[in-house]
């Protein structure tokens, strides 16, 4: 017996075509056998979807709804007027932030709020470290709680400073561009950035 060569017009549902496909072909003209595959397939897509949506819970760079068991559970404060990207940031900070002190362990928290490369340079004599954004241009959208994580972490007597990187013209005289050139792209500073 082959399978059936008919689409079904009235099964919208994906698991409701799947469970017709199943039946014998004396059924692919059963309006009574398409509304009921229709009925059963509409709620299994909406158990694998709730299926889904639970399984993204217990990753943080997946969590949605499920951000604010990973905050109470690091001790976070809530606060559901940031953005979910920052939420996440936070979390994943807090998590990569445990264990001993080390340079290593502020530039894993660092580049989870920046979303890029972190240098992060130790001045013993003076009992402070810097904190240099390599990738990202300006100052990260979520600083204040980046300020926040490291302060956390680190030793109360060592102070710390942090370095923004900003697009200046020795940028792009390295790159041989002119004021011309620049002006003919006619870009967006954020444009420049990505083009320079």
């Amino acid at each position: 017996m082959s399978a059936p060569s008919v689409v079904h017009a009235g099964l919208t549902s994906e698991k409701g075509r799947e469970m017709f496909s199943y039946l014998p072909q004396y059924y692919e003209t059963s309006r009574v056998m398409q509304a009921d595959m229709q009925a059963k397939g509409s709620e299994m897509d909406l158990l694998y979807q709730a299926l889904d949506e639970t399984l993204e819970q217990f990753f943080v760079r997946t969590a949605t709804w499920g951000l604010d068991f990973w905050e109470q559970e690091l001790g976070i404060e809530t606060d559901r007027l940031k953005p979910v990207e920052q939420r996440r940031a936070v979390v994943e900070s807090k998590l990569r932030g445990a264990g001993k002190f080390s340079g290593r362990q502020v530039a894993n928290v660092a580049e989870a709020y920046a979303g890029g490369k972190v240098d992060v340079t130790f001045q013993p004599e003076a009992w402070s470290f810097m904190v240099s954004f390599v990738d990202t241009m300006g100052i990260p959208p979520n600083i204040d709680d980046l300020k926040r994580a490291i302060d956390e972490l680190k030793p109360a007597h060592m102070a710390v400073e942090y370095k923004y990187r900003y697009l200046v013209w020795d940028d792009l005289d390295k790159k041989h561009k002119t004021w011309d050139e620049l002006d003919a792209a006619s870009l967006t500073w954020n444009e420049l950035e990505v083009w320079a």
